[in-house]
């Protein structure tokens, strides 16, 4: 990975103009009608290319991915952005409509998290035990518990973990670069399988006829109201999703810090985290405004203005991606890939077994693994419509996190060698 000492720019606003110079030839190149560009994105989603060229700047040392700022940002001011305007124009009877199989396969995506690690290091500990070895504070047992709390609710269930199970600052490390690597690998999977979603869900049987209907009807509601867009329009989009960013910051800040100082059971579901805070006021706020006449901000282009935002965000994600680093500590990526070939084979089967379309197998996979930084933009990338999807199942993740991670890290510890 790029050191910030070596790296050749340290600049964050040229690392964000480089990053928008990608989106911008990505999405030319995606539209041109050139038979070698058509036959190329048929096969590649331009989705996945907005993530992995990103990646390419930081694996060769153009860009110290963990030093930019440029993540924080996106994460912090895009991100809430986007989700105000994606849920803004929520149809949440369409949702609920959705059924129970996101929601199962939601929790089958935990399941396979809680039962990956202690699969992997017993597998482990039978071909090569000297990788899941290690004393104290830099047990390997240990550092997998941080993998546990990320892959199953986010960053701050991720440091809860940390702190719980006293990981040292070396094996912490080593697992950061794992869990980057085969998540951002797994996305990519994922985004892969969004793009070939229609023959999948027709070779496994699947009925997608409530996701195909809460896309006509948000498809219908553009026909019927979408007008050409004016710059009073696009400064009240911009008012109301900045707006919004801002109070949810305000509420974090203060809510964030409250449940850490007089409640020591809050980190366990999360509240203790600034970031929880600042996902769920967005979310629900724009849900709030979905019921009311803000909702046709979403006539004149605020989800388009919000997918903007989600791009940036998905090339800030790639920045911070290593594919080099998987050579670095060989076994550990190797542990990394059986407790994720678990999970996604659990995935597959309730899948099959439920006939649950590829949507519900693939989002409920990214909201426990990626959470709402990314959740979203699995979603999204099966439609626009179905990002919110996304979203309310990753909050659910940072429900459940910390809990189902702690068992899954006294499972772990249980079967070490």
């Amino acid at each position: 990975m790029a050191d910030p000492q070596t790296a050749l720019i340290t600049n964050d606003a040229v690392v964000l103009g480089l990053l928008a110079i990608i989106l911008g030839f990505i999405f030319k190149t995606s539209s041109s009608q050139r038979p070698r560009l058509v036959t190329f994105y048929k096969y590649v989603p331009a989705l996945l290319l907005c993530y992995f060229l990103p990646s390419l700047l930081n694996t060769f040392g153009i860009v110290g991915g963990s030093q930019s700022s440029v993540y924080y940002v996106a994460s912090r001011y895009l991100l809430p952005a986007c989700l105000i305007l994606l849920t803004i124009s929520i149809d949440l009877r369409a949702i609920i409509n959705l059924g129970p199989k996101a929601l199962i396969m939601f929790l089958t995506g935990t399941a396979g998290i809680v039962i990956g690690g202690p699969l992997a290091i017993l597998i482990m500990s039978a071909v090569y035990p000297e990788a899941v070895g290690g004393h104290g504070p830099d047990a390997v047992w240990r550092g997998m518990t941080t993998i546990a709390g990320s892959w199953i609710g986010g960053g701050a269930n991720q440091a809860s973990m940390k702190e719980m199970f006293e990981v040292g600052g070396d094996i912490f490390s080593a697992m950061v670069t794992v869990d980057v690597i085969v998540a951002n690998l797994w996305m990519a999977v994922l985004l892969l399988m969004a793009a070939n979603h229609k023959a999948i869900d027709a070779k496994a049987g699947a009925d997608t006829t409530a996701i195909e209907d809460l896309k006509q009807r948000v498809e219908k509601y553009h026909a019927e109201h979408a007008r050409m867009p004016t710059l009073n329009d696009y400064m009240m989009i911009i008012a109301i999703a900045f707006g919004i960013t801002g109070l949810a910051h305000f509420c974090a800040d203060i809510l964030g810090p409250f449940f850490a100082n007089n409640y020591a059971w809050a980190k366990e579901y999360s509240l203790n985290s600034k970031f929880f805070w600042l996902i769920v006021i967005s979310t629900t706020i724009g849900i709030s405004l979905s019921f009311t006449r803000v909702r046709h901000i979403e006539a004149f282009g605020s989800s388009k203005v919000a997918s903007a935002f989600l791009y940036i965000l998905v090339a800030s994600i790639g920045l911070h991606m290593n594919v080099m680093a998987i050579f670095d500590s060989p076994m550990y990526f190797v542990l990394g890939a059986i407790w994720m070939l678990t999970h996604a084979s659990l995935m597959l089967i309730v899948a099959k077994l439920i006939k649950a379309p590829l949507f519900y197998m693939a989002v409920g996979s990214q909201a426990n693994v990626g959470g709402a930084a990314s959740a979203p933009v699995v979603a999204a990338a099966f439609h626009p419509s179905l990002a919110p999807v996304g979203v309310l199942l990753a909050v659910l993740g940072y429900g459940v996190g910390t809990y189902m991670a702690y068992i899954c890290g006294l499972m772990m510890q249980a079967v070490a060698p």
